[in-house]
């Protein structure tokens, strides 16, 4: 293959990349600052309570990322709760166990699951965000 076609290609290929994480939902570790920032903002908001050994959010960990890319989900802000060592946090928000999926629009809490894998049940809490 000729080397100009391959450096088009390549190019092409990044800049499709960059474009596709564009359009991502914006994923962060908790914290009160940037969750009440993103609160007063309006912002669809996502709180996922997760502990890295739990099976259930290793179950959720591809659904939730596949939905995360959707156009209708790329303003999504995803905030991760560390079970384990933010104990205020998952406290604060009234989880009593990881694998916990609440929504926010704004300041609003929208909806909540424990323990789901359901993707389209997930779908279907996110939806309540837009």
């Amino acid at each position: 293959m000729p080397r100009k076609l391959i450096s088009v290609l390549s190019a092409v290929v990044v800049m499709s990349a960059v474009a596709f994480a564009a359009r991502a939902a914006e994923t962060l570790n908790y914290d009160a600052k940037s969750f009440a920032a993103a609160q007063a903002a309006g912002k669809p908001i996502l709180v996922e309570i997760h502990a890295t050994w739990c099976p259930t959010c290793k179950a959720q960990a591809p659904i939730l990322s596949d939905l995360e890319k959707q156009d209708k989900f790329k303003n999504l802000m995803v905030f991760r709760v560390d079970f384990d060592s933010q104990k205020d946090a998952v406290k604060a928000f009234g989880a009593r166990m990881q694998s916990t999926l609440i929504t926010f629009k704004g300041s609003q809490e929208t909806g909540r699951s424990v323990g789901d894998t359901n993707a389209s049940s997930i779908a279907a809490l996110l939806d309540k965000t837009t």
